[in-house]
């Protein structure tokens, strides 16, 4: 087993139902605006989307940690993966580059420490960090995006706490794109399904990055144009070649499996699409098997 792995099966797994997370419409609406959502998310849609969702992951037979309501959080929560980054050690605690989500790594910290989690410590201010922005290519090589959501102290932070359990340790300088207001994690352009195999974005992947992952063998799958700001490139590995991603993105769907990989799909229209969180963002993976 490992937590440095993004391919490998899922054997435990961190979730928040948009029940919880979305709340009430009364919450939705006075929140979307503000956390940049493209719209307001239907509630009754949602809960019936993420239902539809926890379906899909159960019958992997992975075991699911699904967070509580919490205080001092609102919609966001729903996309567990950014509060934490996880290594075989334990659990790291990121400190949030979107300031309306300062609350969320405590909270997900009450409920770790509950299950037995062993929590290795917290990214301090002025460092920023978010697990978005963290993709392990293999067991001891960590990509690490260095954007507005995470920062070159939140990387060195990282860095100390992963110490020699990390060979290499690759930043990867994020583009401007369309901004601080929107969300862009190095996991936007990145999703690796295997050893060997990885969904990019190239149009918006630094060209020294890309070409390191090609150096180390990967194949990439290409995400075409159209089906970027639908996340094609957002894809999580259930096991290697064993993934799901947003219906909606056929190309990048048909890529895969000619990569051979298996790919479910799953209706995301309200708990992904109008928040800009795919599957990857709406999981937090804790052990892998290798």
């Amino acid at each position: 087993m490992t937590s440095q792995s993004e391919f490998g099966t899922i054997k435990k797994l961190v979730v928040k139902h948009a029940r919880d997370a979305f709340q009430e419409p009364a919450a939705i609406a006075a929140q979307w605006q503000d956390l940049n959502y493209t719209a307001a998310p239907d509630f009754a849609q949602a809960i019936a989307e993420y239902d539809a969702f926890l379906e899909l992951l159960r019958k992997t037979g992975c075991e699911l940690h699904v967070l509580p309501k919490a205080h001092g959080v609102g919609m966001d929560s729903i996309y567990v993966r950014d509060a934490a980054v996880v290594c075989d050690r334990g659990v790291i605690l990121c400190n949030m580059g979107k300031p309306q989500r300062e609350g969320e790594p405590a909270a997900m910290e009450a409920a770790l420490r509950a299950s037995g989690c062993e929590i290795l410590g917290t990214i301090q201010s002025p460092g920023r960090l978010e697990g978005g922005d963290v993709a392990w290519l293999d067991e001891r090589t960590i990509a690490i995006g260095h954007g507005y959501r995470t920062n070159a102290e939140g990387i060195e932070q990282l860095r100390s706490f992963l110490g020699d359990s990390v060979e290499d340790f690759v930043i990867v300088p994020l583009p401007h794109w369309r901004g601080v207001s929107d969300v862009f994690h190095l996991m936007s352009i990145l999703s690796p399904v295997d050893r060997d195999l990885a969904v990019v974005y190239s149009p918006l992947m630094p060209v020294p990055f890309r070409q390191l992952l090609i150096s180390r063998g990967m194949q990439l799958v290409e995400v075409p144009d159209e089906e970027f700001e639908s996340m094609g490139a957002n894809v999580l590995a259930l096991a290697p070649r064993r993934c799901v991603m947003i219906a909606g993105n056929p190309v990048t769907h048909a890529r895969l499996e000619v990569a051979g990989a298996t790919v479910y799909e799953y209706a995301g229209k309200e708990i992904s699409v109008k928040g800009g969180g795919g599957p990857t963002c709406l999981t937090r993976p804790l052990w892998r098997q290798k």
